[in-house]
């Protein structure tokens, strides 16, 4: 099983629950409607990765999000994650509609910074993703159609999280593809304060 740090403790997330199309400009820059209710996928234990890579059989594509640990019943520890995408594979899978397991849940398609405690209003998170030290994208959980709050009530109807398990809350406009050599530097802010971030460079 794989592990996240969450200041000095080690946990082992049984899943990882992710939020699609939470950013209108998102929706939009892909082409998709807003959709009538919540997007909901999961990434397995075994999609979580040290390693950003720039293909598998071809481009990945990034996409930067603010990620929450569940634990104690409730969302106390908050990461930066890349949710990484094999857009072409996803686009064929939607046609036929095929789930888009094989374009998202593949080893290595979720990296996370390390994770710490929160001490501030949710609402009041936001995120940055730098890509060779240009601001690529930026968002903030009100811009999200389903903020923290509102997912935990839509998740709770039909999914049990366990303690460990992330959310991923989906995000904004600017996703890209990686490329060899690209550094990333993802970050959570609170207030324009740094909580914690996340540094990788793609092979």
């Amino acid at each position: 099983m794989h592990s996240i740090r969450v200041d000095q403790r080690l946990l082992q997330p049984s899943k990882i629950v992710c939020i699609g199309r939470n950013y209108a400009a998102h929706v939009s820059e892909l082409g998709n409607e807003i959709p009538d209710d919540m997007v909901v996928f999961i990434k397995p234990n075994s999609a979580l990765g040290d390693t950003l890579q720039a293909a598998r059989g071809e481009p990945v594509h990034y996409e930067g999000e603010i990620v929450l640990l569940w634990e104690n019943g409730a969302f106390n520890a908050v990461g930066f994650g890349l949710d990484l995408t094999l857009r072409a594979l996803q686009t064929q899978l939607k046609a036929k509609g095929l789930p888009w397991e094989r374009a998202k849940s593949f080893d290595g398609a979720a990296l996370c910074s390390d994770f710490v405690a929160l001490d501030t209003p949710l609402e009041a998170l936001a995120l940055e993703l730098y890509v060779n030290d240009e601001l690529r994208q930026a968002g903030t959980v009100d811009m999200m159609l389903y903020p923290p709050a509102q997912i935990l009530r839509n998740l709770s109807g039909f999914l049990t999280l366990e303690d460990g398990d992330l959310v991923m809350t989906g995000t904004p406009a600017g996703v890209g593809e990686v490329r060899p050599g690209d550094r990333f530097l993802g970050r959570v802010l609170s207030a324009g304060e740094v909580l914690v971030e996340g540094h990788w460079t793609a092979h």
